[in-house]
């Protein structure tokens, strides 16, 4: 990944599903999860996404905000929260400007072809800005509940 942990996490800026601005210093004084994944709607995000859902109200009592980041349009975002009631904000990055920030776009491999794209990836932020965790080309399936043994101690 582009980024390291202990370093300041990169700033950005991307509109969420309403299309309202939201910033990396707007979650300021609370851990973030950030959590990269290729296309809303499709069987590993889904299941990824709703995974985080299911795991909002234990992450968040711990002091986590959940941020979902793809390359999807706002329009396309705000049916995919609505879809599966997800509690946390969906931010669009069309042009993955902050994926690349973030390590989570490049080289794929699919059935022995090679091509650009998002690399579904985790990063943690601490209260503080600065890198806690990193997660690079995790598996949709079972990755939340990695997560929260890390995170929340649980087993």
């Amino acid at each position: 990944m582009a980024i390291e942990i202990g370093k300041r996490a990169p700033a950005f800026s991307l509109r969420n599903q309403d299309g309202e601005k939201r910033a990396l210093k707007g979650y300021a004084g609370s851990g973030l999860i950030l959590y990269f994944y290729p296309k809303a709607f499709t069987p590993g995000c889904t299941g990824e996404s709703c995974d985080f859902r299911d795991s909002d109200a234990p992450l968040r009592a711990a002091g986590f905000t959940i941020v979902g980041i793809s390359p999807d349009p706002v329009e396309k975002l705000a049916q995919f929260k609505a879809e599966y009631h997800l509690p946390f904000d969906l931010l669009s990055d069309p042009d993955h400007t902050v994926s690349e920030k973030y390590g989570a776009w490049g080289t794929k491999k699919n059935y022995g072809r090679e091509y650009e794209g998002l690399i579904r990836s985790t990063v943690v932020v601490d209260a503080a800005g600065k890198v806690e965790r990193l997660y690079a080309n995790v598996r949709a399936k079972g990755h939340v509940a990695r997560l929260r043994r890390e995170l929340l101690g649980e087993k």
